[in-house]
C-alpha cells in the first residue's frame, strides 16, 4: 500500500495510487461510507479517486482519517535511497 501510494507524488503513476487509495477505501466499507465519514459528497469522492482524480489535500487527508490512514512527509531523495 505504501508503495502505491507514492505514486501520488508522481503525475506519470498517479493513477495508481488513487485506485489503490479507492481500493483501501472500498475494503474499508464502500466509498459510499468513506464519503460520509469524511464529510464528502460519494460524487466527489469518487470523482477524486477516478484514475484522472486530482484530489485537494483537505479530501486525500480526510479519507485516509476515516481508513486509519495518515499522511507523512520525508525528504525528496529518501525512498529511493533506502531502496
Amino acid at each position: 500500500m505504501k508503495s502505491a501510494l507514492e505514486e501520488l507524488d508522481d503525475p506519470d503513476h498517479r493513477a495508481a495510487g488513487l485506485l489503490a487509495l479507492r481500493d483501501v477505501a472500498e475494503a474499508y466499507g464502500g466509498l459510499g461510507t468513506v464519503a460520509r465519514e469524511a464529510g464528502i459528497s460519494r460524487e466527489s469522492l469518487y470523482r477524486a479517486l477516478s484514475p484522472t482524480g486530482n484530489p485537494t489535500l483537505r479530501t486525500l487527508l480526510a479519507v485516509l482519517h476515516v481508513v486509519g490512514l495518515r499522511l507523512s512527509v520525508a525528504p525528496a531523495g529518501a525512498a529511493s535511497a533506502q531502496g
